[in-house]
């Protein structure tokens, strides 16, 4: 009878112990971090693939098999060694400043995908979805650019001054979206897109000007006189690094979403209407006001990204500076999770890819190659069935997403 008991005793604790291994491996952060595990295995098959050592080694399988596996093993490490070795630490430098060179490159490619991927995170968050973040840039580019290089101001008082017209011009153009979703129901959408083609034509024009934006002595392709050196971000860890005060813009920018959308009254808003529109508008909260302050405070935080960009440019801006972070951006808030930890770490990944970029290429690796991941990896996390059905991994149970359905309620509440 006692073994009996024993039994039974167990098995409760089994249950248990099974039910908590189901909930963490049906979770979002595991299915997240599978689906860039994935997304790399596959950019190894196209290393692998499309390798001219590989293929030469593979017409001669049947005489030395061994050294065909082996070419394929070598083509991926140094495939994605360059990789660690060009944006975490060159373990071949020559003295420790050129070794953690990389990692501090990873983070200058970070910030403005960090703080330009929290600004659509926000928008996720509220049940919105913003692609104009590239626009928004390009409005920002053009109030930061004016300000520094047409106004004169002392230092620091300058670069924020500059910092400051980026964002409020990215707000404006954000809050233009806004007014439309509110006012007349337009799908922000149809709306973003289209306003960055708008804000790309406005920008070249502003470029073509030479009262406004254009370089006084230039020739050639229009683009801007450099910022004034008031009004430049200061490289932040002396002249043998180029990571600048951006990144404490990127940081101040996480603590600020963190705070904006887990503590404060916005937040709680935010939150709600992203939740339950229905439900937050029948408790009292003005649901189309929300809709265009989120747009708004979501474009502020591509402006601190085009502040990053415009003021820290030598040479001048052209129309490219903006370096496709605004549909990066998209890809960050997504595999972020819309949090600001995520966004973080997310960010880091992507600027990694930029700074690791240029080593695989003198690897012999394409770098198209890291654009391919990159698409992987959205597809698999915008499709969790791939995943699940690739890892075998279990589908959540009715009741461990209505459990998660309260708390995730229960914590919009709070």
């Amino acid at each position: 009878m006692s073994k009996k008991k024993d039994v039974m005793a167990q098995k409760p604790a089994q249950d248990k112990a099974t039910t908590v291994l189901h909930e963490i491996m049906s979770g979002d952060p595991v299915r997240i971090a599978l689906s860039v595990l994935l997304g790399f295995i596959i950019g190894g098959v196209f290393m692998v693939v499309f390798d001219k050592n590989v293929i030469k080694a593979f017409e001669e399988f049947g005489v030395d098999p061994n050294y065909a596996l082996s070419t394929v093993w070598w083509t991926v490490q140094d495939g994605y060694g360059a990789l660690f070795s060009g944006s975490i630490i060159n373990f071949g430098a020559d003295n420790f400043t050129a070794a953690i060179r990389p990692f501090t490159e990873t983070l200058r490619f970070a910030a403005p995908l960090i703080m330009a991927g929290l600004g659509v995170a926000l928008t996720f968050r509220v049940g919105l979805f913003n692609i104009g973040a590239t626009g928004q840039m390009m409005v920002g580019l053009a109030g930061a650019t004016f300000v520094s290089t047409r106004l004169q101001m002392p230092i620091i008082i300058h670069m924020l001054a500059a910092v400051f017209a980026a964002v409020v011009c990215a707000m404006i153009w954000g809050m233009i979206v806004g007014v439309l979703k509110a006012r007349t129901g337009a799908h922000e959408v149809i709306v973003t897109i289209m306003m960055n083609y708008v804000a790309l034509s406005l920008f070249t024009y502003l470029l073509r000007q030479p009262n406004l934006l254009l370089e006084e002595n230039g020739g050639g392709t229009p683009k801007s006189d450099n910022p004034d050196g008031t009004a430049r971000l200061g490289l932040l860890f002396g002249p043998d690094f180029q990571v600048h005060y951006g990144l404490i813009f990127a940081i101040l920018s996480v603590v600020l979403y963190w705070w904006l959308m887990e503590k404060s009254t916005f937040g709680f808003r935010f939150r709600m209407v992203g939740h339950n529109p229905s439900a937050a508008r029948a408790a009292g909260i003005k649901v189309e006001t929300t809709f265009i302050w989120a747009l708004a405070i979501s474009a502020g935080f591509s402006g601190l990204a085009a502040a990053n960009q415009g003021l820290s440019v030598d040479g001048g801006l052209t129309t490219s500076i903006e370096a496709g972070i605004g549909f990066d951006a998209i890809t960050v808030a997504l595999l972020g999770g819309s949090r600001a930890g995520g966004v973080v770490m997310a960010g880091m990944l992507f600027g990694a890819f930029k700074a690791g970029s240029a080593t695989m290429q003198v690897a012999g690796v394409s770098p198209e190659v890291l654009g391919v991941v990159k698409a992987l990896i959205v597809l698999f996390i915008a499709a969790p069935p791939i995943i699940r059905a690739f890892y075998r991994l279990p589908v959540p149970s009715p009741k461990v997403f209505e459990s998660a359905q309260k708390a995730k309620a229960a914590k919009v509440i709070k």
